[in-house]
């Protein structure tokens, strides 16, 4: 039996202690073959992975769309951004423009309001949000889990106006 690695990190995301089960080597000779078998049906049940069998006997684990869209709520949930050890002067701008209505976009850009401030982002004016290090993978990220990348912009700015408090808010020199 083999796991696709991506559905290995799934699983063990999903089902904490089956990456222990599995192994690096995804050898599951010493192991349960029920608590496997268990655990992957959990998972099928719940339609976050399709388990195909291939004509050569192996059995391919696949994440569904909707197993896609667990891991990466479970990456959001675990994000952090960075910091290298040396700041290379440049801020980073996030703008957003997100609809109230309908009441989905509305709870979406409640919720990307909530996130940026937790990655630690300094609010400068209303939906606009600076932050000293690059982030724009995560912001990135951020905004497809929530379905409103396509109202975000990110801007890569070497000088602001009122830098020295904005500097003095992030401890930077």
């Amino acid at each position: 039996m083999t796991l696709a690695l991506g559905g290995v990190v799934f699983a063990g995301a999903v089902l904490p202690g089956i990456l222990k089960a599995v192994g690096s080597s995804s050898h599951f000779r010493r192991y349960k073959k029920s608590g496997i078998k268990n655990a992957l049906g959990n998972l099928k049940r719940r339609k976050l992975i399709d388990i195909i069998s291939e004509q050569n006997g192996r059995v391919k684990v696949i994440l569904t769309n909707k197993g896609k869209k667990r891991v990466k709520e479970f990456t959001m949930d675990n994000l952090a951004i960075a910091k290298p050890k040396k700041w290379d002067e440049k801020w980073r701008v996030v703008i957003f423009d997100i609809p109230t209505q309908p009441k989905q976009l509305n709870i979406a850009r409640a919720a990307l309001r909530e996130k940026i401030k937790e990655l630690g982002f300094h609010k400068l004016q209303k939906s606009v949000w600076i932050y000293p290090y690059p982030c724009e993978d995560e912001i990135l990220l951020v905004g497809e889990i929530f379905e409103v990348s396509k109202f975000i912009e990110i801007l890569t700015v070497e000088k602001l106006l009122h830098e020295a408090k904005i500097k003095a808010s992030f401890n930077l020199k």
